[in-house]
């Protein structure tokens, strides 16, 4: 075996070669919800069939597999081969390449362009909670534990599942059965064709079939078994199945979630012109799950708490990110899942479109919110943060340098999400909107009746966030969090950071017609200007200090011919350039554990135990990190490595939490470092968003003692690579800013206290 492995090593690649083309997937899993009695595992089990078409004659076989244990075939092999009316090469040799996450089989022969083969396989995996791939997850009940089998193959964990062509451009349909206990129900992306006992298996068991999915991705198959309970109702335009399922739940908190879908499926279809291709919508809410979502073609996927609304104890807040979190997951039932990106370096276009759009699909379905504005606030202003940093990256990188698991991983950042966003909101700004939708419904139109299904080459939109500067000569630069740094080639690419710049403007109050900046420097005439109106264009804007002053007396004297949103950009965009209600109940939380003792810690930490609404529970539980005693945010952070104490999906917002607490800033970054390795290897990427971690543990930092920390730390940092390089500028920055403003703030506070 090593033999072979040494001498087809020069014919492995991290992507798969593309000459077999897989037409359909016939898969059987049958999850155990109880451990092995030998093992204390909990494991699944799985045979697989894929059929294939040749285009090109070879030898070899590459498909995805990992942490997938198989049963010999008759002639000792991982798996069998064959095809209806040929002859078919022997096997050589199978075998299993790490790196890579391939199952490989070499053949004695070759097989032949044009033929199509079915490759088998048994295997068996196991049910882990480390929320990724066909997973574990858990939660009581009247005191009882009961087991959840679900499923997260994005990106790349299908492969974890079944053997498969796990990239995103090779799509294929699956036909599913799923093996289950009687009393609990079983959902997958397709509706139920029917139940039966299973051949040869037990009484205690259900053999549920789906219908076949629509041609798709491996990434976006779902697969569920659980005791859930459901709420359903009839889609009206479409006519197609809206259902959402949750475990035990206090009556009345599905409903809002349950109101809102069917408005925003109606937006999207005549968003796109397209009618939703499914004949079902179904969502369900998860104890335990990686990210917020996941857009599963037929069965979205979400924590419990971006689902879940309860009128009596959710905030504003908690029901503006549901009816927006459900909009941007379902915006990815046509761009996304009907039209797929070619690679994952292009995963702006997937992100940042349906982050953009979220904010139409929930304006729809609550029109008296204003919510299309708040995408300044949650995106645009927090993406700015990132892109003023040398170690922020373009929006699309170059498709050879995303390759493994980790650098895909590393894709889905904030750039991705807000920066795509903002700047496709710009171009459907100064297109107009009617002319943006027209054409996306054409592309997709085109792409569905040609069957291309995969994204059309990029879109060249590196857009740099630039600096504007405005009154009688107007210059663009790129805008840094420190000005000096030095952005090399190597940092951004081959851009000269001059782009063709739309500006919305209005001058003494009297708004203008759209400007173009087309060169690094334009002219316009002298008068107090406000410029990027409604925030539009994905820059900041300068001022000199006349149009600064004649802004603050316009503010003084009639504030309401500023446009609202531009009164925020003012003051964000003032504050950075210089350098320098429905939340309450998370307010008081926070403030009687910090005035409070380990009474108040221990009663917060019981109630959160005790918590029925999901809101409330985060609510709870980010309160815990607030406290000023030290042993007890020790204890709290030595929780995040216990899943029974806290989720895994919720350790990072924990130990983040704490890092922004004064008095633990320290112990963080110790339990960090001290336990690194552990939680790296032991839990993995599914378990803990390792750049979010660095991102929030190191935000504080601003001496040279603490950058020397970071700069030493030698534990390696995988996908979270990135986010240390980030943490390592903002921690320079900070380090400067306090050396240049230190003297200034002191004196300022010794005058206001007369000290």
């Amino acid at each position: 075996m090593s033999f072979y492995f040494i001498f087809y090593a020069s014919r492995f690649r991290d992507r798969l070669p593309g000459y077999l083309v897989p037409e359909f997937y016939n898969i059987t899993l049958w999850p155990r919800l109880k451990p092995n009695p030998n093992s204390n595992l909990y494991i699944f089990t799985g045979w697989s069939a894929v059929q294939f078409e040749c285009l090109e004659a070879t030898d070899l076989i590459l498909i995805h597999s990992n942490k997938l244990n198989y049963t010999e075939m008759k002639d000792e092999h991982f798996v069998s081969l064959t095809s209806e009316g040929v002859s078919v090469p022997n096997i050589k040799s199978t075998w299993l390449q790490l790196q890579t996450q391939y199952l490989v089989i070499q053949l004695m022969g070759k097989l032949t362009p044009g033929q199509k083969y079915q490759l088998h396989a048994q295997f068996t995996g196991e049910l882990a909670d480390d929320l990724a791939g066909f997973y574990r997850s858990e939660y009581k009940e009247d005191g009882v534990t009961k087991i959840v089998a679900t499923s997260q193959m994005h990106p790349t964990n299908a492969r974890k599942t079944f053997p498969c062509f796990d990239e995103p451009a090779i799509k294929a349909v699956f036909h599913l059965t799923l093996i289950h206990p009687t009393g609990t129900i079983a959902l997958s992306n397709g509706m139920e064709m029917g139940k039966k006992d299973p051949d040869d298996l037990c009484q205690t068991l259900l053999q549920t079939t789906f219908e076949a999915t629509e041609k798709m991705s491996t990434y976006l198959l779902a697969i569920i078994v659980s005791d859930y309970a459901h709420l359903i109702l009839s889609q009206g335009v479409s006519g197609n199945q809206i259902g959402h399922w949750f475990h035990a739940i206090k009556e009345g908190q599905g409903n809002y979630a349950l109101n809102v879908t069917g408005p925003i499926l109606d937006f999207f279809q005549a968003y796109y012109n397209i009618s939703y291709p499914l004949r079902k919508s179904d969502q369900i809410a998860l104890p335990d799950f990686y990210f917020g979502a996941m857009e599963n073609w037929g069965l979205v996927t979400y924590r419990e708490t971006n689902l879940l609304y309860d009128p009596e104890t959710s905030s504003n807040s908690n029901k503006e990110t549901t009816v927006t979190i459900i909009a941007h997951e379902l915006a990815h039932m046509w761009f996304g899942n009907l039209v797929t990106l070619r690679w994952w370096n292009e995963v702006w276009l997937n992100e940042g479109f349906a982050s953009y759009v979220s904010y139409l699909g929930a304006d729809y379905a609550e029109p008296d919110w204003n919510v299309k504005d708040l995408i300044v606030l949650d995106d645009v202003q927090k993406v700015f943060a990132v892109d003023a940093l040398v170690s922020s990256h373009p929006l699309t990188s170059k498709e050879d340098s995303i390759n493994l698991p980790g650098q895909i991983m590393e894709q889905f950042d904030t750039i991705s999400y807000s920066k795509g966003a903002a700047v496709l909101r710009m171009l459907s700004d100064f297109l107009s909107e009617s002319v943006f939708k027209q054409g996306l419904s054409f592309i997709l139109l085109w792409l569905k009746l040609f069957d291309q299904k995969q994204l059309f080459p990029p879109l060249s939109t590196e857009l740099s966030q630039t600096f504007f500067l405005c009154t009688g000569i107007v210059s663009q630069n790129h805008f840094l969090l420190v000005p000096e740094s030095n952005v090399t080639v190597e940092s951004f690419g081959f851009f000269r950071y001059e782009w063709m710049i739309p500006v919305r403007w209005m001058k003494d109050g009297a708004t203008k017609d759209i400007w173009w900046l087309l060169e690094k420097k334009g002219v316009t005439g002298p008068s107090w200007v406000l410029a990027n109106i409604n925030v539009t264009g994905y820059y900041r804007v300068n001022y000199d200090l006349g149009n600064w002053e004649r802004l603050f007396s316009q503010f003084n004297t009639d504030h309401q011919v500023i446009p609202l949103i531009n009164r925020a950009q003012l003051v964000d965009d003032a504050f950075n350039l210089a350098s320098i209600h429905p939340n309450l109940r998370s307010a008081v939380y926070c403030s009687a554990v910090a005035a409070g003792g380990e009474a108040e810690w221990n009663f917060t930490w019981s109630q959160l135990q005790d918590a029925t609404v999901a809101s409330e529970a985060n609510k709870l539980m980010l309160a815990l990190a607030c406290s000023n005693n030290t042993q007890l945010l020790e204890r709290y952070l030595e929780f995040t490595l216990d899943p029974a104490k806290i989720r895994k999906q919720d350790a990072t917002a924990v130990i983040t939490a704490v890092a922004n607490n004064r008095a633990g800033q320290n112990l963080t970054w110790q339990f960090v470092t001290k336990n690194w390795e552990h939680m790296f290897t032991e839990y993995g990427v599914g378990s803990f968003s390792f750049a979010s971690l660095i991102s929030g543990v190191t935000a504080r930092f601003s001496t040279p003692q603490e950058l020397q920390q970071e700069e030493h730390k030698d534990a390696g940092f995988g996908s979270a690579a990135l986010a240390v390089d980030q943490a390592l500028e903002r921690t320079q920055a900070n380090i400067k800013w306090v050396q240049r403003n230190k003297q200034d703030v002191l004196q300022w506070f010794r005058s206001q206290t007369g000290n």
